[in-house]
């Protein structure tokens, strides 16, 4: 699989991630089987969260399912050792009901061992806030993300969903570099496109992970998740159809080879639980889009020619 640098450090990932949202979900294949395939696949970048899984009890994890997500690959890491030298592990923390966010230094510092001890594992590649917390200060927060660094437990900081301004602000705190930033993305969710999040990334050479690159699978299956949106999906979804003859692709392939095309270097968190899946999507690797076909999947979500 074609790779990417995580920031400015020599860590190499692939162009397609693999997301573990729905980790503790997913019944029809093992952990297992969905980690190996996707490492094969080239998806060596395995992204979680301490709060994923949450409302899925899982064995091991709180009553509420907390952690879940993170006690069952750190099952898979601790079955299939070998595993762990292969991925890029991500997790994320900052997120506990009902607070709803916290990203004092105590409560990082808590929730960091937490995720070790779930994992399975001496060190996280890369530890991302993943929402900002309001009542945290960026020069509290800075100094978290620097311990977690110095003491070796992680060796990379990033953030998730948050603002421009919000990553400017802590980025002036920090000692050490934000290598990744994490917002929603994708053809149907263009605002970061259009709203400078993809120029920040470039700025501060931090590499943009997607989450929901289908927009919750409303482009694979064409569907809108609210009923006045259906009309506005409708011209999308014929803009990536007709690629996708063009290409001989699927509309998952289009959409991600659209996200894939942007200079800021996207790597798009793919979310599905079923290897087949996974496998169709890694497809979207060998599409080129032309600059022209590029725009008028934009100029259909936009509905209106570029000015």
């Amino acid at each position: 699989m074609k790779t990417a640098r995580l920031g400015e450090t020599d860590i190499e990932i692939g162009r397609l991630a693999f997301g573990c949202w729905r980790f503790a979900d997913a019944a029809e294949t093992t952990p297992h089987e969905r980690i190996e395939t996707a490492i094969s696949l080239g998806m060596n970048l395995i992204d979680t969260a301490d709060i994923y899984g949450f409302t899925t009890p899982v064995p091991g994890s709180d009553s509420d399912g907390f952690g879940g997500a993170e006690v069952m690959l750190g099952r898979v890491i601790k079955d299939v050792p070998h595993l762990r030298s292969k991925m890029i592990l991500a997790t994320k923390g900052g997120i506990r009901p009902p607070m709803p966010y916290n990203s004092s230094l105590e409560y990082l510092t808590e929730a960091l061992e937490a995720s070790l001890r779930r994992l399975k594992t001496d060190y996280i590649d890369l530890y991302q806030i993943h929402r900002p917390d309001l009542l945290t200060s960026f020069e509290e927060l800075a100094r978290s993300l620097g311990y977690m660094v110095e003491s070796g437990k992680v060796r990379h900081v990033g953030v998730s969903n948050f603002t421009n301004d919000q990553f400017r602000a802590l980025s002036k705190y920090m000692d050490v570099p934000l290598v990744s930033r994490q917002p929603q993305a994708s053809l149907w969710f263009h605002n970061p496109i259009m709203d400078g999040t993809l120029d920040l990334c470039q700025e501060f050479k931090a590499v943009p992970l997607a989450w929901s690159p289908l927009a919750r699978g409303q482009i694979a299956t064409g569907h809108a998740v609210n009923s006045e949106d259906q009309l506005k999906l409708n011209a999308v979804i014929s803009a990536i159809d007709e690629l996708a003859q063009t290409h001989s692709a699927t509309r998952t392939q289009i959409a991600l080879a659209f996200l894939l095309h942007h200079p800021a270097g996207i790597v798009p968190i793919i979310g599905t639980q079923k290897p087949k899946r996974l496998t169709e999507a890694a497809g979207a690797l060998d599409i080129q889009l032309s600059a022209r076909e590029w725009y008028s999947l934009l100029e259909a979500r936009l509905g209106q020619r570029m000015p």
